[in-house]
């Protein structure tokens, strides 16, 4: 293998607090072993349209807490299928743009990459290996949903961002004596509204694994009025359905990989809870607040590890592999595995029992 002199390091998909941490490790600890550091700016994007810069020690210091990330990012931009116009009738042109990215790589001259981001940012990544640009991935989604890493940074400040959502929340409805729907994201994985909503002491917790009846919710706000509780508190995933159902979706957008946007699922069963139980129902769309912000103090360190992790693996020549945390320890697997799947809560997970056993509703 070619000895790494030179490596590319992007954020691809949705940002996410923790993104600057691994940026900061990769580039320090790339510049400790001698080894120069492109930074490619929103993410794919930025191979795409050849727009990258230098990353220096200066470039990095002070960014730790910093949410975001410094480089730009990009849930559009897949080289193998990249929207460059419309046709006739207005639907999205797409091409594969792949040769344009290894022409720009080699114009930089860059020995390997280090892609932060979901499983489509793993997916994109694929065709560089194949072409003899090698590739590290780093998993990142506050959705905690990428196949073989037990957890990614930036889902822990997002359930700590949604847990403090879901405390003010409970004292509102207590004074009022509402019930409070609160939608939290989670495509199709509901580890968000399951670790929040256990955390806040939500009453029902609605995820897109188990589809909920509506009469069973409505079953526990009646049940709490009765018994002298007289508010109730929901946190459900924006990808939760009903039983025969469809998931709500908000809108699609055809230039995008992932065209789908949900939302209004809370909206929805706040309306469906009043006709129900005849309580005063709201509702509250956390949205991107669960995005953004300074990483909490595991995050920092988690994407830290993620970070020297990654340039451990490069240094070895241990190429085309994603980083993970599996069993409480850092270790790798194959950069292929995550690629197109989500990593969905089984339904013998122990923290639903655990829920069950303090009286959460999962809406069954």
């Amino acid at each position: 293998m070619t000895e790494i002199r030179r490596i590319g390091v992007l954020t691809g998909g949705g940002d996410c607090p923790g993104l600057n941490a691994v940026i900061r490790a990769v580039t320090k600890d790339a510049i400790f072993h001698g080894i120069d550091v492109v930074g490619i700016e929103d993410g794919f994007l930025g191979l795409i349209e050849n727009r990258t810069r230098p990353l220096g020690y200066e470039d990095v210091s002070g960014i730790l807490t910093t949410g975001g990330t410094i480089l730009g990012s990009s849930n559009k931009a897949n080289p193998s299928r990249y929207a460059t116009g419309v046709d006739a009738s207005g639907a999205p042109i797409f091409e594969d743009v792949t040769d344009r990215c290894m022409q720009a790589a080699r114009e930089h001259r860059l020995d390997a990459l280090v892609v932060i981001g979901g499983d489509g940012t793993m997916t994109c990544a694929r065709p560089f290996s194949a072409l003899g640009l090698p590739c590290i991935g780093v998993p990142k989604t506050i959705d905690n949903d990428i196949v073989g890493t037990e957890l990614t940074f930036g889902f822990l400040t997002a359930v700590a961002t949604a847990t403090d959502a879901l405390d003010r929340v409970h004292t509102t409805a207590a004074s009022h004596h509402r019930a409070m729907v609160v939608e939290v994201m989670g495509r199709n994985a509901g580890w968000i509204a399951l670790f929040a909503g256990i955390a806040s002491g939500a009453d029902v917790i609605l995820v897109p694994e188990i589809p909920f009846s509506v009469d069973a919710v409505a079953d526990v706000v009646t049940r709490r009025s009765k018994h002298g509780k007289r508010y109730t508190v929901v946190c459900v995933s924006e990808g939760a359905r009903p039983e025969g159902g469809e998931q709500v979706v908000e809108r699609t957008d055809p230039t995008s990989p992932d065209p789908i946007r949900l939302g209004g699922i809370a909206k929805w069963l706040s309306t469906q809870i009043e006709d129900a139980t005849g309580v005063e129902s709201r509702y509250t769309v956390l949205g991107h607040v669960q995005r953004g912000g300074s990483p909490v103090a595991s995050d920092r360190v988690l994407a830290t590890r993620f970070g020297h992790h990654a340039m451990e693996l490069l240094k070895a020549g241990t190429l085309d592999r994603m980083v993970a945390w599996n069993d409480a320890r850092m270790t790798d697997v194959d950069m292929a595995l995550p690629a197109g799947k989500q990593r969905t809560i089984p339904e013998d997970h122990p923290l639903l029992d655990a829920a069950r056993s303090v009286y959460t509703s999962f809406g069954r």
